[in-house]
């Protein structure tokens, strides 16, 4: 015991160790998120189970293959899109909503797993595919015609659904 300590009453050595303990506490609760990088929301999170899942937003393509998508409609979420996602379940992705058909290029920078980018113009048809760009680059993708959404898919999921130019699209529950 350091001597300063031994020679408090013993009271007061009570005292100073419950504020000790308490500091160590509060400092132990305070940084306890020691996790590198920024923060992120798993877009393939279930919702908790006290709260019902509800109808999910779903991009579904000729032939009844379905992406349960999150939706980045602002700039701000169309430029995160994906970045720092490490899994995707099979069937998730994330749709981009643009204003009107236009051309649109992707990069892949941050974002750690393959995808595959489908644009869809606005008459609801695929314009093409961009299978399994390859991650954490900044090449720009995308197609010669121009799109108005853009579905991400796990790498490979679109040849393995049969979805290509021409494909027919529907959305539900997209508001």
């Amino acid at each position: 015991m350091a001597p300063f300590i031994a020679r408090l009453h013993s009271a007061a050595r009570s005292c100073y160790a419950f504020a000790v303990r308490s500091a160590l506490l509060v400092l132990l609760f305070a940084c306890g998120n020691t996790t590198a990088g920024p923060a992120r929301v798993d877009a393939t999170a279930s919702p908790p189970a006290s709260q019902p899942a509800g109808p999910q937003p779903t991009v579904v393509f000729d032939g009844g293959a379905h992406v349960t998508v999150s939706i980045a409609r602002t700039e701000a979420a169309r430029q995160r899109g994906l970045m720092y996602v490490n899994y995707l379940a099979p069937d998730d992705g994330m749709l981009f909503i643009f204003e009107k058909d236009e051309p649109l290029l992707f990069w892949m920078k941050n974002t750690l797993i393959p995808l595959d980018m489908i644009f869809v113009r606005s008459d609801m048809t695929v314009a093409g595919v961009v299978a399994n760009a390859k991650p954490l680059t900044e090449e720009t993708r995308g197609v010669p015609e121009p799109s108005r959404f853009v579905v991400e898919t796990n790498g490979g999921w679109a040849a393995a659904h049969g979805v290509g130019s021409g494909t027919k699209v529907r959305f539900e529950n997209i508001p």
